[in-house]
């Protein structure tokens, strides 16, 4: 692509397309980013903020050596990432994740976006595919897709829409919380990187309490969606019901796991399960409801959820929903740079690409800005190994899953990169126990992810400035 001085033009202000029109302004290329909200509104937005976070306010673990996610974290700092610096900015505790006050994240987004001098935000919908004079397009318009363009999308490829579920979880006022019952404890006391080893509010129930909940859950009307009936349900979002359908002690060994707590009020009795609330504001005015997405109908819910020890006589900010996602058949229809094959003025981001999770949309943000920023200036952007954990994502979405399989979003996970064999002694040289292996394994990955990033960064992003 030769030179332009045609803006880049990126199509939704979620996490992946501020990520991209940062990144690709930052390089200095005029940006113009759309947003359709308040103009138009969607099934899961309350506000009309960039980045605003719809489902959990987690970013989940941010340890870098021994987690994927963490790892992923650590590289897009190093990548100079909006989200990452903005989240880290406003950071909540949450043990060993990284949470954020989810207004305060949004509106420093939204802010750091607004003053930079080559982006220009527009409000309003993007109707059908974007007009022909636009010659460098980033749609980053995540699982909520507005129908006319993913319509028109559809229509240009000739495939069919990939779709799931997304379950929302409820928010609890946390002086409504009886703390007489609950308490609070980070699981197994692990310190977060806010430093705070007592980051989420446990509720604990006994055997019988158990078996009334999980009876609650199943009799509990739910939400109907006659159109999307057959539409399957991301693993890693499993509305609360849909596990307890799978098994009586589904939610035991899930979000409702007792291990690694103690009761502070009652310490020699084992709890048989335990709910967890995660600080959801800075303010600590608000928690949220830890794995419990739910498509309960909202008349159920509080009575359903009132049934929790030290949730009796709760008060919710939020109560759940339910929300469809939607995501290209990406390996099929876009190329390493994630362009569509079949229009290749094209880009896509976020999780329409068929990634999931906050970071991991925003950190196929960073890529689509950067290669767009590239063709921006007649170049191109050589994509990162895939033993990086922004590489692997990349990878996965186009064409890394088992050629005949059925695509399906992916969270980032060591799986997803170039294997490496587990050592049988450690940094000090001693043999390793065989169940300390596994973990020192993540840490020579992360290791080496971060030194080939450094590479790809000082040898590719530095010549594209």
């Amino acid at each position: 692509m030769g030179m332009t001085k045609t803006p880049i033009h990126v199509i939704g202000g979620g996490l992946a397309g501020s990520e991209a029109a940062w990144q690709a302004a930052e390089t200095g290329a005029a940006v113009v980013l759309h947003e359709m909200r308040p103009h138009r509104k969607t099934d899961a937005h309350q506000t009309e903020g960039l980045a605003e976070l719809v489902c959990s306010n987690s970013f989940r673990s941010d340890d870098a050596e021994h987690n994927a996610v963490g790892l992923l974290h650590a590289e897009m700092r190093r990548l100079s990432s909006l989200i990452m610096a903005c989240g880290d900015a406003h950071q909540v505790p949450a043990g060993g994740a990284l949470a954020v006050d989810r207004d305060g994240f949004s509106a420093a987004v939204t802010a750091k976006l607004s003053a930079h001098p080559n982006i220009t935000i527009q409000r309003g919908e993007i109707v059908g595919l974007p007009p022909a004079d636009w010659d460098n397009v980033i749609v980053a318009t995540g699982p909520l897709t507005s129908p006319a363009l993913a319509d028109a999308i559809l229509d240009l490829t000739g495939e069919s829409s990939l779709s799931f579920f997304d379950a929302i979880a409820p928010i609890v006022h946390a002086d409504s919380i009886d703390m007489s019952v609950a308490w609070k404890q980070s699981r197994y006391d692990k310190e977060g990187p806010g430093g705070d080893a007592a980051a989420y509010i446990n509720c604990p129930m006994d055997k019988d309490q158990y078996e009334a909940f999980v009876d609650a859950l199943l009799a509990g009307p739910k939400a109907e969606f006659k159109d999307w009936e057959n539409v399957p349900y991301f693993d890693g979002c499993l509305p609360i019901e849909v596990m307890a359908e799978r098994g009586r002690e589904t939610l035991r060994h899930g979000p409702m796991k007792p291990m690694g707590l103690t009761n502070a009020h009652n310490p020699t009795v084992k709890a048989y399960a335990v709910v967890q609330l995660r600080q959801d504001n800075a303010l600590g005015t608000l928690f949220n409801m830890v794995g419990f997405q739910t498509k309960l109908k909202h008349g159920a819910q509080a009575d359903v959820f009132r049934m929790i020890p030290g949730l009796q006589d709760a008060v919710f900010a939020r109560l759940g929903g339910l929300h469809r996602n939607t995501f290209l058949n990406s390996p099929v229809l876009l190329d390493r740079e994630l362009r569509l094959k079949a229009d290749k003025r094209l880009r896509f981001a976020g999780q329409i690409t068929g990634v999931e999770g906050y970071v991991e949309s925003a950190a196929i943000g960073i890529l689509a800005g950067r290669m767009a920023a590239a063709n921006w200036r007649g170049d191109t952007l050589a994509p990162p190994p895939p033993e990086t954990a922004i590489g692997a994502l990349l990878a996965h979405v186009t064409g890394g899953h088992l050629p005949g399989s059925k695509f399906q979003p992916m969270n980032i996970n060591y799986g997803l990169m170039p294997p490496m064999e587990a050592p049988r002694a450690g940094p000090d040289g001693k043999r390793l126990p065989h169940n300390e292996r596994g973990r020192e394994k993540k840490r020579l990955m992360g290791r080496r992810a971060l030194a080939v990033l450094d590479e790809w960064r000082q040898t590719q992003l530095e010549a594209v400035r």
